[in-house]
């Protein structure tokens, strides 16, 4: 379905060639002459690459058909990663290229969003935020509590990031799936 490049938006999905692209970044520009311009920053769902294209006002876009389910990732088998669909129980596998940095944030049996076109998926999206152990970390030295500071540690999906120097190996941190950013310790090691 075609629809005017005005009508687009950050996170719309369009459709290039036959290939689907989600639109990353989105610039609207008036000139002093002629007719407005966008510059569109647009990211393939397929071979997650980038591409710059700019449209003028009036310009005609087609829209991807997409649609999303909700998805459990099971496991890993080699280069791609296995997930089920939680309402048919059918199985998808993605490539490694097609995760990318998400892999960093994937625990089995972890619900995501698959985003699907013409019942295939073309990628994830995961929760704001994931629990994962930590598996390995630097000791801490009564030192280190006198100013706050972060020490670097390993998580069971081997994702290292900064911690605060209380959170011991074994420990549950709540990590932001957004920023791979440390949130907060949900429960200490016994």
């Amino acid at each position: 379905m075609a629809i005017e490049i005005g009508e687009v938006h950050k996170n719309s999905k369009l459709l290039i060639n036959g290939v689907p692209y989600n639109v990353e970044e989105y610039d609207f520009m008036k000139p002093g002459k002629g007719r407005a311009v966008y510059r569109l920053r647009l990211r393939n769902l397929l071979e997650d690459t980038s591409l710059d294209i700019t449209y003028h006002s009036g310009d005609k876009v087609e829209e991807a058909h997409v649609t999303s389910t909700q998805m459990q990732y099971l496991y890993r088998e080699g280069d791609h990663y296995v997930f089920m669909n939680t309402e048919t129980f059918d199985q998808y596998m993605l490539g490694e290229k097609k995760v990318g940095n998400k892999k960093n944030f994937l625990k089995e049996g972890i619900a995501v969003t698959g985003v699907m076109m013409e019942d295939r998926p073309i990628d994830i999206l995961l929760p704001n935020f994931v629990e994962l152990a930590v598996i390995e970390t630097a000791a801490s030295s009564k030192t280190d509590t006198r100013t706050a500071q972060n020490k670097t540690s390993v998580l069971e999906t081997g994702l290292t990031i900064g911690v605060p120097t209380f959170v011991n190996e074994g420990d549950i941190v709540k990590i932001d799936t957004r920023t791979g950013a440390y949130v907060e310790r949900i429960t200490q090691k016994k």
